[in-house]
C-alpha cells in the first residue's frame, strides 16, 4: 500500500508539513507513505495550458505521476481566510483536469488540518472534502483537525504528544482500511 502525502503550505516552518512528515514517521507496518514537497513548483492552472496537443509541464507531469502511483492520499491543509490555501487548491486542479483526465476521480483521500488557533482547520477541511467530492475522489469520513500547533510541536517540528501520535496512526490505518478493497480492485 502507498500513501502519497501533500501539505498545503509552502512555509518552512510550517505546522502542517511536520504534520505531514510526522504521518511518513509513523506510517502502519507495510505502508509506505511518502511526502510530495513540490507543490511550489506548479504553475497556475491554465486551461490552455492543459491540452493533449500542448506539452505538460515538468512539475505537474511529476505531481500526476506520484498521484497515480498511490493507492490513497493524505492531504494536510492550513486555513487561510476560512478556506483552503491557494497552492493546494491550485495543485487539485492540475490533478483533476478534465483535458487529460483526471489523477482524483475515485482515489481515496484522507483530511487533517493543523492551526495555531483553537479550531484546527475545521472550514479549510470542509471546503477540501466539499471540493475532491466534486472531483470525484473517494473522502474517507472523520476529519483530523490539530489546534494549538505551538504546544503540540517541539522546537524541532516534531510532535510531541504521544495522544496526537496515536490520532495520526489511527487517521492512517482508517486510510488504509479505506483504500484497501479499492486497490484490489484496480
Amino acid at each position: 500500500m502507498k500513501i502519497l502525502v501533500l501539505s498545503g503550505s509552502l512555509r518552512a516552518g510550517s505546522y502542517n508539513t511536520a504534520l505531514a512528515r510526522a504521518a511518513v514517521a509513523l506510517a502502519p507496518g507495510g505502508v509506505d507513505v511518502n511526502l510530495f514537497d513540490e507543490l511550489g513548483s506548479l504553475p497556475l492552472y491554465d486551461q490552455d495550458a492543459d491540452q493533449a496537443d500542448v506539452p505538460e509541464p515538468e512539475a505537474v507531469a511529476r505531481l500526476r505521476s506520484r498521484i497515480d502511483g498511490a493507492d490513497a492520499l493524505l492531504i494536510v491543509t492550513p486555513e487561510h481566510n476560512g478556506s483552503i490555501t491557494s497552492v493546494l487548491k491550485n495543485a487539485i486542479d492540475w490533478a483533476s483536469a478534465r483535458h487529460r483526465g483526471s489523477w482524483l476521480r475515485n482515489k481515496t483521500v484522507a483530511i487533517a488540518g493543523v492551526t495555531t488557533g483553537q479550531y484546527g482547520a475545521i472550514w479549510a477541511q470542509q471546503d477540501l472534502r466539499r471540493i475532491l467530492g466534486i472531483v470525484g475522489a473517494r473522502v474517507v469520513d472523520g476529519d483530523f483537525p490539530v489546534s494549538r500547533a505551538q504546544d503540540v510541536f517541539d522546537a524541532d517540528g516534531r510532535l510531541a504528544s504521544p495522544l496526537l501520535e496515536d490520532r495520526l496512526r489511527n487517521h492512517l490505518v482508517h486510510l488504509v482500511a479505506e483504500a484497501a478493497p479499492v486497490s484490489l480492485a484496480a
